[in-house]
């Protein structure tokens, strides 16, 4: 588990680099799909990482709209900020954690229960389906997308 958030870390700041050569037009341009514009995509991937790690642990989310962060320098400094306190609890992850249970309440007041490990799992889909989308926007502005192939980032070094 904790490779692939490190993979999703390292392939969002590839899409931070990415974006150094877009337009900032480009960045805050709304397109049909995900949550609107590629800018206000990688906000929504760092806030929904930082708040569902802050619910798990019974802590204050993040709860500024994207609004108040209108550039790629503004997401990028809002993304470092909130890292460190994922970074703690991914790396302090253990196998005694995976079915410990988050009780929750749905939109519709209803409760349900999800085990730890479902959540974080579920963190780690939403970030790879929206890179997914990213890369759709990145191909329809002419651009080639940042690569998802998670073998040659570094992450796994084999044995010798």
């Amino acid at each position: 588990m904790k490779t692939f958030f490190q993979y999703n870390w390292i392939v969002r700041e590839q899409w931070y680099a990415w974006c150094e050569e877009v337009p900032e037009e480009e960045l805050l341009k709304v397109r049909t799909g995900g949550v609107g514009s590629i800018l206000k995509t990688l906000f929504h991937i760092a806030d929904v990482e930082y708040s569902w790690i802050m619910f798990m642990q019974d802590r204050p989310d993040f709860q500024d709209p994207f609004e108040m962060y209108g550039s790629l320098d503004q997401v990028r400094a809002l993304d470092r900020r909130l890292r460190p306190d994922v970074e703690a609890f991914v790396t302090a992850w253990d196998p005694s954690m995976e079915k410990r249970p988050l009780p929750s309440t749905r939109p519709d007041g209803t409760s349900e229960v999800h085990a730890w490990g479902e959540v974080m799992r579920h963190v780690i889909a939403h970030e790879i389906h929206h890179v997914g989308q990213l890369s759709v926007w990145a191909r329809e502005i002419g651009r080639a997308p940042v690569s998802a192939n998670l073998i040659r980032k570094g992450l796994i070094v084999p044995s010798t």
